[in-house]
């Protein structure tokens, strides 16, 4: 087989940037799934390169000049400036491939732009690849593996990719591994909801966090699984056995139903210092919080108690919320999570607009038939820029209002003074700090407030979030043209514009209406 020229690009930010949270942080948010192909074809005998994008980069300078194939993963938000790169690569006589979430999501868009759209990947399936690929111009093709991987390159095997990512990241470096894959719950509203859950070697597991300790005196691990701890004993076993207890620290996200104090003492014996979990809503999904039926204030009373006996153990928590929810009416769910912020103050909450990402969950066939669906550009399909569902109770002013509001009493002066006193740890208070004062906190209450202005006074702009017109309103489409800065011009014509009901269209005659029902309110996490 010809020895070929791989780039592999690996999408962390949407396009140049320069904000502090960016500069301290993306070197520490890259995938796992580029390197590993980047390593299976290296494996295979070919020249890979790999890049990891952060926003800092000049990609002009950093990508391959001459490819046979690029393969780049992206998350929604950076469609965009994947379809743009695909686009220049193809000019230039490269075959592309698109992996990651935004495949998966909306592949009837992607394999416009791209050779090949990927979803489910295996090393079968990209070593065939390799064998046959060649240039679909018209429209791509659509490959999918029968299941997630059940085995990937160790860290060692992948080092040389991780390492000059991470040590983009000035001080904090956090290594990514994942110890399963797939979910155990059947959650309409979960992209993981059909894949069958299943545990990584842990044989493996243990020699890559041997490898890492060689490589730093205390590393830090975030564990990328959608549900961190679901086989606990297992994989405290596993993290125990490597050599001294507390020498590594971790990250996960998880959920508080596996959060008892017992199993609280063996994270903390094993250097878990921070966790992620979620309450996502204050009257549904108490089965992820070990609250049950409970709903509204007495929910609230129960989570912060737990919250206080987590913050016992664990020295940063980031609890997250959807807004949105259909289960949401009134200003009760924002004060609650207001009230929440005031009984818990060391808690740094995470805000997500309900998002409906394409053929992500099959509850999103609901909202589409119901006509509920606003054609949102990926660009901002993010969880935090943009709500793509109208809400089924407020109207959008009425929205907007409550989340101002409440983003804004989440960052406020007063807010941050007491989480900095209440977390003992410096790095949760730097971090928390950083967060708050950057594009997350400040810039994003700044943000709301200028689509409120226009929701307001403008009704061309109005009209689109009320799906009146697919007219989409020239301040997008500014923010887009800026932060893609120049790889604006290699982005292919009238790519703005989608079928944003792809998924209803391809189940109109599989499937019943009736079938997909859900029987809990969604939020789709790419």
């Amino acid at each position: 087989m010809k020895k070929l020229n791989i780039g592999v690009i690996d999408l962390v930010s949407k396009g140049p940037t320069n904000t502090l949270y960016a500069r301290l942080m993306h070197g520490n948010l890259a995938s796992i799934m580029p390197t590993v192909i980047a390593t299976w074809c290296e494996q295979a005998g070919h020249n890979v390169s790999y890049t990891c994008f952060t926003g800092f980069e000049d990609l002009r300078k950093e990508l391959p000049e001459k490819a046979d194939l690029i393969f780049i993963g992206a998350f929604t938000q950076a469609a965009y400036l994947a379809y743009a790169l695909s686009n220049m690569f193809r000019l230039k006589g490269a075959v592309t491939v698109l992996g990651g979430p935004h495949a998966r999501c909306y592949p009837d868009d992607a394999i416009n732009y791209f050779d090949y759209v990927i979803g489910f990947t295996d090393k079968k399936l990209i070593l065939d690849l390799l064998q046959d690929f060649g240039p679909n111009r018209v429209q791509g093709k659509f490959l999918t593996a029968a299941t997630q991987p059940v085995s990937l390159p160790s860290i060692t095997e992948r080092w040389k990719y991780i390492e000059p990512t991470i040590n983009k990241a000035p001080f904090m470096k956090i290594i990514p591994m994942i110890g399963s894959m797939g979910c155990p719950y059947t959650c309409t509203f979960c992209i993981d909801s059909s894949i069958q859950y299943q545990v990584m070697d842990m044989d493996s597991l243990k020699e890559d966090i041997r490898f890492v300790k060689t490589k730093f005196k205390m590393p830090i691990i975030a564990w990328h699984d959608p549900n961190f701890g679901i086989r606990f004993n297992e994989i405290m076993e596993t993290i125990e056995s490597t050599g001294p207890i507390g020498s590594v620290r971790h990250i996960a996200e998880t959920s508080m139903s596996m959060l008892n104090e017992k199993n609280l003492q063996r994270l903390k014996k094993n250097g878990f210092v921070a966790l992620l979990p979620g309450v996502e809503s204050w009257f549904e999904m108490g089965y992820k919080t070990r609250t049950g039926s409970k709903s509204g204030q007495e929910k609230l009373d129960k989570v912060s108690e737990h919250m206080k006996l987590i913050q016992e153990y664990i020295p940063y928590l980031q609890v997250n919320f959807v807004l949105g929810l259909d289960s949401d009416a009134g200003n009760e769910p924002f004060e609650l999570t207001k009230k929440f912020i005031d009984n818990v103050p060391a808690v740094l909450p995470g805000y997500s607009l309900l998002t409906a990402f394409g053929e992500a969950a099959p509850v999103n066939l609901e909202y589409q038939r119901d006509e509920r669906i606003i054609p949102f550009p990926f660009h901002f399909l993010n969880n935090h820029l943009a709500m793509n569902v109208k809400p089924k109770n407020y109207s959008w002013l009425e929205f907007y209002d409550h989340i101002i509001d409440l983003t804004a009493y989440s960052v406020s002066w007063n807010a941050i003074r007491r989480r900095l006193f209440s977390n003992t740890k410096f790095t949760a208070q730097w971090l928390n700090f950083v967060r708050a004062i950057s594009s997350e906190g400040f810039g994003r209450v700044r943000f709301f407030k200028e689509v409120r202005t226009r929701l307001k006074n403008d009704s061309k702009f109005r009209d689109f979030f009320e799906g009146v017109s697919s007219h989409l309103p020239t301040f997008y489409v500014d923010i887009i043209r800026k932060d893609l800065g120049y790889a604006w011009n290699w982005l292919p014509d009238h790519v703005l514009k989608y079928d944003h009901l792809a998924y209803l269209r391809k189940n109109r005659n599989r499937e019943k209406p009736e079938s997909t029902k859900p029987s809990l309110a969604p939020v789709n996490v790419e």
